[in-house]
């Protein structure tokens, strides 16, 4: 803090501006930091230093020295942008997203490991089960995952077994299968007590992690009702509180962005075009923004096109006009954009979601709304 002083008051200067390549989180804690004091702070992209540092002296040398010279350049120029610095509401929901994206990724190494064993001791289990995780197949799991333990057992033994956790869906046939199975197996029949607590620990770990992802999920609804809009954007039919909470959590205070662009532009999905002469390149979009916004739109655009009957509507418009028909992943993104656009108008003005409106002015609209 002393050395910045020093300069302001040598150079004459009156107003102190910090700027930053924000490579990874080590940028965050000074952000919120400085902000709280008062001061101005600014973020770099990091595409800009890599292709602006050659244009003083024709070098790809990369040192502190010379970033922090590069970085400096960029915001005299005025090639910087403002952090989003969530706090309050969005900033919990922040949090509590990505915990959530850490307890599903955890899920699913867990259910790997969990189907990876199984293809080790007992292949041929999913001849029997197709689903690892239901009720029966659990408590074969629980109680006699290995074959050399089911060879042993009679059917009527393994189906009582069964009737203590399932009343329904099992009979002797399906444990008949089952000691076919294991007596044809050729599964490791080795090693077999620590495999058994190996298996334990994985169901254990699994159930652990889907009852906190169940609990958090609650929380994360709970939480993002209060936020004004919210309820609304719930309403729309095929839009969960989740991909809500993924919203605001990503977005932050809606009320802070002036035009739904700015949403388009935060979440990459604005388009870009290669084009020279008579050549013209495919437009693509440039997914320069919040990949977690992109990811959760797309996700929740998927089921709106299945069951939202506007969003369908627009997807087959979308698809089957007979000027430039987008293809069907074309379209999805397209409705991408649309879903902000409609989020965006929900948080601004807290009104229901009315499908009339998107499909105004369209071509063959009475067909479409038939539909």
């Amino acid at each position: 803090m002393i050395g910045f002083r020093g300069i302001k008051k040598e150079h004459q200067k009156t107003h102190v501006i910090f700027g930053v390549e924000p490579t990874g989180h080590f940028w965050l804690s000074l952000a919120y930091f400085l902000t709280a004091k008062g001061y101005d702070f600014v973020l770099v992209n990091p595409m800009h230093v890599k292709k602006t540092k050659e244009l003083d002296d024709n070098s790809p040398t990369k040192n502190d020295t010379k970033d922090a010279r590069v970085i400096a350049q960029l915001i005299k120029d005025g090639r910087y942008s403002v952090p989003n610095l969530l706090d309050g509401i969005y900033a919990e929901l922040r949090e509590g997203v990505k915990l959530r994206d850490q307890l599903i990724q955890q899920l699913m190494i867990t259910e790997g490991r969990i189907q990876n064993h199984i293809q080790r001791y007992f292949p041929e289990f999913f001849d029997v089960f197709k689903d690892w995780e239901g009720k029966a197949a659990l408590c074969t799991l629980r109680n006699f995952p290995f074959p050399s333990q089911i060879k042993e057992m009679t059917s009527e033994e393994v189906l009582a077994k069964w009737k203590q956790e399932v009343n329904r869906g099992v009979g002797i046939k399906r444990a008949t299968k089952l000691i076919e199975a294991a007596k044809k197996s050729i599964g490791i029949q080795i090693g077999i007590k620590f495999a058994k607590r190996e298996l334990d620990y994985l169901l254990d770990q699994y159930e652990l992690y889907k009852e906190q992802l169940g609990q958090l999920d609650k929380d994360l609804e709970a939480l993002v009702v209060t936020i004004p809009g919210a309820k609304e954007m719930i309403n729309i039919q095929g839009l969960g509180p989740t991909t809500v909470a993924l919203f605001f959590a990503e977005v932050g205070d809606i009320t802070k962005y002036s035009h739904p662009q700015q949403l388009v532009n935060l979440a990459g999905l604005s388009l870009r075009e290669h084009s020279s002469g008579k050549f013209k390149g495919q437009t693509k979009i440039t997914k320069r923004g919040r990949s977690r916004l992109r990811r959760a739109l797309y996700l929740a655009i998927r089921p709106l096109v299945a069951h939202n009957p506007t969003f369908k509507a627009l997807h087959q418009y979308y698809t089957k006009r007979p000027d430039r028909p987008l293809k069907k992943q074309q379209s999805l993104i397209a409705l991408c954009c649309k879903l902000l656009r409609v989020l965006f108008v929900i948080g601004q003005k807290q009104c229901e979601f009315d499908g009339s409106k998107l499909l105004r002015g369209l071509p063959q609209i009475d067909s479409l709304q038939a539909a």
